[in-house]
């Protein structure tokens, strides 16, 4: 039971598979002569705390990565001990799976130090064995035992996750809607969250399995190789979703875009106006055609300048030139020119 001074359990192994729950003070007498101890601490509790540092004798790069606050799976070696770091899913109420649990372990021969700050069921699925007499019996059985309740319960995770993005294939087949889209980007938030420890973690897993420490026997490492083995299928699986679930999104967002054209030529139909594609354009829109050969809207042809008139109109001519290519000025023309005659006419009678 978890006390305020950092002491989640602490259990003392018979190894026959039960265990006695020990307090401080026996966690202060063991010795590595005695039978193996295992203890799980909050790593935040202020008695805790001082232990690591004062009464453990685990050195300062241990007790630091241990009580690190932010840490990614990993696997170290330190004479004859190992520091082994993994994530298990959080299935505490209210919680996300994704949002995943650290589990710091450090194993001896006789003793196994265990440290989180936020409560993991696949421990208490491990405490719950020894009730039953089908505990682990050394320390190198807690952390195989450890690893593989970690795995089971992500099992029944990705499990969830695989039905999830059959059931958004579905709603992508049978209609089109944007609330979807962001189920789909919850999704492959989640997946890509997951992966960022399993990946990791399944390395970890895998060379656990080549450490040489002399407590871990044969058998302890062909379990762990079947526990990386069953992590391997299970970030295949966690990729096989993302991918799906992007494709589900492409698909999505082909059929959202073809209704949406589909409503802007319905909408087009209504007002009666066709809808104008790159080579049809309406009418009125004269973009990318000749602009000498332009029509103006809504002028009768009878009152068009003719083409000659037109090509005249639009060379760069003098404001004498373009006044002599008007009807008015051509006959005021013809006026004076008669006008001279008629002079020229009476001056010579």
């Amino acid at each position: 039971m978890a006390t305020d001074d950092g002491l989640i359990v602490a259990l003392q192994l018979d190894g026959k598979g039960s265990a006695a729950e020990v307090g401080w003070e026996d966690i202060r007498r063991w010795s590595p002569d005695g039978p193996p101890l295992w203890i799980h601490l909050d790593y935040t509790g202020t008695e805790s705390g001082r232990w690591l540092t004062e009464e453990s004798g685990l050195d300062p790069a241990t007790r630091e990565a241990l009580q690190t606050p932010e840490t990614r799976p990993r696997s170290v070696v330190t004479h004859d001990g190992l520091l082994v770091i993994l994530r298990g899913v959080n299935l505490n109420p209210g919680a996300d799976p994704e949002d995943m649990v650290s589990l710091r372990i450090w194993v001896e021969a006789k003793r196994v130090i265990t440290l989180r700050s936020r409560r993991l069921l696949a421990v208490d699925d491990v405490c719950t064995k020894f009730t039953t007499g089908d505990g682990p019996k050394d320390s190198a059985e807690v952390l195989v035992v450890l690893a593989d309740a970690l795995t089971n319960r992500m099992g029944s995770v990705l499990s969830d996750l695989d039905d999830d993005v059959d059931a958004l294939e579905d709603e992508v087949l049978s209609g089109e809607s944007y609330e979807l889209r962001a189920k789909i980007g919850a999704f492959r938030r989640c997946a890509i969250s997951m992966r960022r420890y399993l990946a990791p973690q399944r390395d970890v897993l895998g060379h656990l399995y080549g450490e040489r420490v002399s407590w871990l026997s044969d058998m302890h490492r062909v379990e762990l190789r079947e526990i990386a083995d069953r992590t391997t299928r299970y970030v295949e699986d966690l990729d096989s979703a993302r991918d799906r679930a992007a494709v589900s999104q492409d698909e999505l967002n082909s059929r959202l875009s073809e209704q949406m054209n589909h409503d802007v030529r319905s909408l087009h139909r209504g007002r009666g106006v066709p809808a104008a594609g790159p080579l049809d354009r309406s009418p009125g829109d004269q973009r990318g055609r000749n602009p000498r050969n332009r029509k103006p809207l809504g002028v009768p042809d009878r009152l068009r300048p003719a083409r000659g008139d037109r090509h005249r109109a639009g060379r760069r001519l003098s404001p004498q030139a373009l006044d002599l290519t008007r009807p008015a000025a051509r006959r005021r023309r013809r006026r004076r020119a008669a006008a001279l005659i008629t002079v020229s006419e009476s001056r010579v009678s």
